[in-house]
């Protein structure tokens, strides 16, 4: 384990700001929006600009389609930042390698920093680019408190999700808050998990042919739940964000999404919502290390900003400080509830989407996934359209 930040590092921060006085560095992360970590991640950045001198031009915004893309733009062009939290082992982080630093080669040139070279981010050609933080789980969120007023069971299984569906439609309570034109993904891996045993939902198939039925039966669950009104009205073109808020305000009861959807909950409601495995999913958690810090190739080969650079990638990737960009602002029942499903997980598996390549990612989630929900489209036409894009070949 890294030590903690210590005189070798104050030190080397100096060293950076005398060498380069008034050294500017580009970051972009996700710590933005509504994220409970963008203010500790502000805060850090101001702080590192206070013990160094330097400046830090920041661009990050909320993840979604629409910023993997821009990252993935500027990089293309030549623009990317100097320091980047991005997704990592993924058909994402693939184009930005050749333009990132391995973490053994930075270790080689500053041997005291010891910077964690972590197994989980070992990319297919051998070498670690990103320094991980925030792990993260993918579950169902439920607002607790209305499952007692209004008397419906937790779903625990899909039963019990359909029987709170009908029930809260009655109610006149929005079922599940979700976006079926904007961050569908977490309904889509879910509904498929839902129906899979562990083996078949990390299975990468070549062709439709292998594909499982379970993922067939999956995508067909999305098709019932919108026919049972369990989505918003709205929701083929509504935002996550308006989604979400649906949830937050307690105008619906339940959301398929990540630990970084626990950290946009106010206080109030830690102990009126809880985190549960997807329905029928055998226990099966989605979930893992994702994301990471990397430095870049045009920062490391500038010799006025190299040792900054690496000065503020040690300084955000120091353990107290990851602690505070992690999952940790959480308390309460939600917590706990946290706690209970990833100690019980039968598996944790990795998300199907993290392996897909973009068009056949765009193709599943923007396009296959509201079309079968509405009818327009069937769950076999869905998957012989992605699998047509050879999602999973390198």
């Amino acid at each position: 384990m890294r030590t903690r930040i210590a005189a070798w590092l104050l030190a080397l921060l100096v060293s950076a700001s005398a060498l380069a006085e008034g050294v500017t560095l580009r970051t972009v992360s996700c710590f933005a929006g509504e994220d409970a970590a963008a203010i500790a991640y502000v805060e850090l950045l101001k702080a590192y600009e206070e013990q160094t001198g330097d400046t830090v031009e920041d661009a990050s915004a909320t993840s979604d389609e629409s910023w993997k893309a821009r990252v993935l733009s500027d990089f293309a062009v030549g623009n990317e930042p100097d320091v980047l939290f991005f997704f990592a082992c993924s058909a994402d982080s693939a184009p930005i390698l050749r333009r990132t630093v391995p973490i053994a080669e930075i270790n080689a040139a500053y041997p005291e920093l010891r910077l964690a070279e972590s197994e989980v981010l070992r990319e297919p050609d051998g070498e670690i680019y990103a320094i991980p933080a925030r792990p993260y789980y993918e579950g169902l969120f439920v607002n607790t408190d209305l499952f007692e007023r209004y008397r419906l069971p937790l779903p625990d299984t899909w039963a019990h999700l359909e029987e709170a569906v009908a029930g809260f439609r009655a109610a006149g309570i929005v079922p599940i808050a979700v976006s079926l034109s904007d961050i569908p993904h977490y309904l889509a891996e879910c509904a498929v998990l839902s129906c899979a045993t562990p083996e078949e939902y990390a299975a990468r198939p070549a062709r439709f042919e292998d594909v499982p039925q379970s993922w067939l039966d999956g995508m067909a669950r999305i098709r019932r739940l919108y026919e049972l009104g369990a989505f918003p009205e709205d929701v083929l073109n509504t935002s996550e964000d308006a989604a979400s808020q649906l949830f937050r305000d307690k105008r619906a009861a339940m959301q398929f999404d990540g630990s970084w959807f626990a950290n946009t909950l106010p206080e109030s409601a830690m102990d009126t919502t809880a985190v549960l495995p997807v329905p029928s999913g055998g226990g099966a958690v989605i979930g893992g290390v994702s994301m990471g810090f990397y430095l870049t190739r045009r920062a490391w080969d500038d010799p006025t900003r190299r040792d900054a650079a690496v000065g503020l990638l040690a300084w955000l990737t120091a353990p107290e400080h990851v602690a505070r960009l992690g999952t940790e602002q959480i308390s309460g029942a939600l917590a706990a509830s946290v706690e209970a499903m990833l100690s019980g997980a039968s598996a944790m598996l990795g998300p199907m989407q993290d392996d897909m390549n973009k068009d056949a990612r765009e193709e599943w989630l923007l396009g296959c996934v509201p079309a079968v929900a509405d009818g327009r489209m069937t769950a076999e036409e869905c998957w012989r359209r992605v699998m047509a894009r050879a999602p999973f070949e390198n």
